[in-house]
């Protein structure tokens, strides 16, 4: 399959931006085969942090390294026996002192395939649900001696093992590996009941458990439904325009960028791509929530997956259908899926140390308990509750599975919820981030405003001829395709404008149009169109338009005037930021824009602070400045000249999903329907997560300190400490589940 690096993105630039954002990471290197990045240290560096960042970059160049790719300068590449090794040239000692950090790459998931991605909530569920009625049947076969006792046996036996099925698969697995986890110690748990006759008790316990197991599995489906929505929606055929003019429909991974698509109407587009004949709409509401079509003509851009309306266009390949804006979203969803947030990742390390620490505990208990003061071993006598019963009550209420449980059940219904609503979270990292945030930076152009251009006002000097201004500006710009002349063209049909034909027309590059109007040369474009003419004099005294306008001058037979353009703001933009501010986060726009621009927009938005005229670089340096000043900072843009700052900031958030490859590529957090108001759900969001975090934290520890302490002075039953400490699970999985059912705005 052909590619190039003009529609390719190149991995090894991506990487070495990574590289100047992180001043304490000399060079990247990894194993394809064993799946194992490395970073060269200098210095002290917060691993976690850096294991986050590292994780966001890998996952975004993920399947294009080790391919061509075009070194940047001032970095040195080296290929070889599998390894990709990127570094920044340094002087010749500072190798010497790097310490090298391995990190194990994140999997991310195939995502060229339609099938409905497998879930296993169901099976739990089924199996949760016969545990709960084989479990009922052998409590009241044994409560009313219904039958001889081999009955209700055979019915807890029963209830056990649907309970029990796969928490011994995920052991067996585990143990294999010489691991165990929570599910080993819940077995061993039911196991003990078992020996000592408690047989509800173990059926509670497993019953609790898989049921828990079934309400995680549920949000991890929703996240991965929303997924195959996307998937079912990305098409699988495309009709390929030949160089002699025939047609041949081929598979879409046969596309190559160039190739030329015909799109019937009614069909999807089957790459990202630019029209290059016809006219139609498209139906974009898979990728930016807008129910609007969208007019498509020569020259415009047209998005996999979307669907084509009414006209036949024939639509040039930009960008290899792998590399789509439709597979680019699918691929943040699922490797959402993988970065996990930091304090998940502590519960996640923790689980199987803490295991053995609970069986060791235990164990050395219940020879406190038999030896030390008198118990017996085994059997309940005289009313006295045996050492193995309360050693099998301890490793009840102390077991983790409640804690666990409670942060990723409530980042993966977190995840779901936002995916639903046009909130992508690139990880639970994310999620907490947000969270904590005190500052917000905003780009101007295509965040607070969008980034389309309205003709705000007509001008003719003298005055009286402003209707021959723009019926001849309209003549002059409706077969341009420059977004200054689509907003021309737009406010002149919305005027009901006609204009008339326009002949020998010619494009002036950088500068604007020329052309003959019934018979007389006619003009149209930029201030110095006219002052390098030979009415350069008069032209100079014209008045100069507002700084935050833009202007389209023209001039006719005997006609002279203007049109003045203003970026258009977003309609919600005003109440976000006052929402942002009563949320106590401090607003700040960060534009290249000229600073009295900058100002009349904050001034009408209400922004509490600006800082215009500002380089990419200045960008990322105010970025670290507000940090510093005021705390962590979220960066909200859209183009190319934002992806440094959004690197550089605490949480990066990127305008939908016309938003440029290298803002979607360095965002955590992706505003899907390209509005500005998904960034309050999204914080909103974050904010409603965490609590729920803290809430489930303190629900599974509260429990097991309390029952602990219970179970060692022998004051709660088996039974007690099996239905609170597993009851503790379910509430906590309940609680999760929330956030994926209620309202976040």
């Amino acid at each position: 399959m052909a590619t190039s690096l003009e529609h390719s993105p190149n991995w090894a630039v991506e990487l070495a931006a990574f590289l100047r954002a992180e001043p304490g990471v000399g060079a990247v290197r990894f194993d394809a085969a064993s799946r194992k990045v490395s970073v060269a240290t200098l210095g002290e560096v917060d691993l976690r942090e850096l294991e986050h960042r590292v994780a966001l970059t890998i996952a975004a160049i993920e399947g294009r390294i080790g391919g061509i790719a075009e070194v940047p300068a001032g970095f040195t590449l080296q290929q070889r026996d599998g390894v990709t090794e990127l570094a920044g040239e340094t002087c010749a000692t500072a190798p010497k002192f790097w310490r090298w950090r391995e990190f194990t790459m994140p999997e991310i998931q195939p995502v060229d395939s339609g099938a409905e991605p497998v879930s296993e909530w169901k099976e739990l569920t089924w199996l949760a649900a016969l545990c709960a009625v084989f479990g009922l049947a052998g409590f009241v076969t044994l409560r009313f001696s219904l039958g001889p006792a081999w009955v209700s046996v055979g019915l807890f036996a029963a209830a056990l093992i649907a309970g029990g099925w796969d928490a011994a698969k995920d052991s067996w697995a585990n143990l294999r590996q010489a691991k165990v986890d929570i599910h080993f110690l819940m077995l061993a748990v039911a196991i003990g009941a078992v020996s000592i006759g408690a047989w509800p008790e173990a059926v509670l316990l497993l019953f609790l458990f898989s049921a828990s197991g079934a309400m995680e599995e549920y949000a991890l489906h929703r996240t991965h439904r929303e997924v195959s929505a996307l998937l079912k929606s990305a098409p699988k055929r495309a009709t390929l325009m030949t160089a002699d003019g025939a047609e041949r429909e081929v598979d879409v991974a046969q596309l190559a960028v160039g190739d030329r698509v015909l799109v019937r109407p009614g069909e999807a587009f089957s790459a990202d791509g630019e029209v290059r004949k016809g006219r139609s709409a498209s139906d974009e509401s898979a990728l930016t929530g807008e129910a609007q079509p969208v007019e498509k003509g020569v020259g415009d851009t047209v998005f996999s997956g979307t669907l084509n309306l009414w006209g036949a266009v024939e639509v040039e390949v930009r960008r290899l259908p792998a590399e789509s804006t439709l597979q680019k979203i699918i691929r943040l969803i699922q490797t959402a899926q993988k970065l996990r947030a930091p304090s998940e990742r502590f519960t996640d390390r923790f689980g199987g140390g803490y295991t053995l620490l609970v069986l060791g505990a235990c164990a050395v208990m219940f020879f406190v308990w038999w030896l030390g003061f008198g118990l017996p071993p085994f059997e309940n006598t005289g009313g006295q509750t045996s050492a193995f019963y309360r050693a099998m009550t301890l490793l009840v209420v102390t077991s983790p599975c409640a804690l666990v449980l409670s942060i990723p059940s409530a980042i993966l219904a977190a995840i779901a919820w936002g995916a639903r609503h046009g909130v992508l979270f690139r990880g639970g990292a994310a999620i907490e981030k947000l969270a904590e945030i005190t500052v917000v930076a905003l780009d101007k152009t295509g965040t607070l405003t969008t980034g389309e251009l309205n003709v705000v006002g007509v001008e003719s000097f003298p005055p009286g001829r402003e209707r021959d201004v723009l019926e001849l500006a309209y003549a002059l710009e409706v077969k341009s395709e420059h977004p200054l002349a689509r907003a021309v063209v737009r406010h002149a049909r919305a005027q009901g404008v006609t204009g008339g034909e326009v002949d020998d027309f010619q494009s002036i590059i950088g500068q604007g149009v020329r052309g003959r109007h019934e018979g007389a040369s006619v003009l149209l474009g930029r201030r110095e169109l006219l002052e390098d003419g030979p009415f350069g004099e008069w032209a100079r005294q014209l008045p100069a338009a507002s700084a935050e306008l833009s202007e389209i001058w023209v001039l006719g037979r005997d006609v002279v005037g203007r049109l003045l353009l203003r970026d258009q703001i977003r309609a919600q933009s005003r109440t976000v930021l006052d929402e942002v501010r009563a949320a106590g986060i401090h607003s700040v726009m960060l534009t290249g824009d000229r600073r009295h621009a900058a100002e009349a927009v904050a001034k009408e938005l209400g922004v509490d602070e600006v800082r215009a005229g500002l380089k990419p670089e200045d960008k990322v340096a105010a970025i670290q400045a507000l940090r510093a000043e005021r705390g962590k900072v979220a960066m909200v843009g859209d183009g190319v000249n934002d992806a440094p700052s959004l690197a550089a900031a605490d949480v990066s958030v990127a305008m939908g999903a016309r938003g440029s490859d290298a803002a979607l590529e360095q965002a955590e957090v992706i505003l899907m329907h390209d509005r500005i108001e998904n960034f309050l759900a999204a914080l909103q969001l974050s904010r409603r997560a965490k609590w729920v975090i803290r809430q489930n934290l303190a629900i599974s520890l509260g429990v097991v300190v309390l029952m602990a302490g219970a179970a060692i002075f022998g004051l709660v039953p088996l039974a007690v400490g099996v239905a609170a400490h597993e009851g503790s699970t379910v509430v906590v999985c309940l609680n999760s589940l929330r956030l994926l059912f209620g309202r976040n705005r």
